[in-house]
């Protein structure tokens, strides 16, 4: 079995979206833990809403091709549309920032506010 950390992210009615995606993630993997989750400020547009973030961690049986494959399509249920223009608002978004214990989305390095709910879930993560 594989383990990976996800992050969850919307500022478009972020609450029940967060909530939406964590109970879809759950019915698809194992959910082991959940970081907290707090609002932080968009990159691309700091004047846009802000976001609710958080990680969750699982176990699932697909490998990272396959698992980010499942995350989009999950946005797509949850109203993410993909086509559409680099928008202010992201009804969810769905990353893979860990997977096996190995860093795989730059983001890590860049967003502080995405290690520390990283470090939350994998506080002896070597990176």
């Amino acid at each position: 079995m594989n383990k990976a950390v996800i992050d969850l992210g919307s500022n478009l009615n972020p609450e029940e979206n967060i909530l939406a995606a964590r109970f879809l993630l759950s019915k698809i993997f194992t959910v082991l833990k959940e970081s907290s989750f707090r609002k932080t400020r968009p990159v691309k547009h700091p004047l846009a809403e802000k976001f609710l973030n958080g990680c969750v961690y699982i176990e699932t049986s697909l490998d990272s091709q396959s698992l980010k494959a499942e995350l989009k399509r999950l946005e797509k249920e949850l109203g993410r549309d993909h086509e559409a223009s680099d928008s202010t608002a992201h009804p969810i978004d769905l990353d893979i920032v860990i997977f096996n214990n190995q860093v795989i989305d730059k983001s890590f390095y860049e967003r502080p506010f995405l290690k520390e709910t990283v470090l939350q879930l994998l506080p002896g993560l070597k990176f």
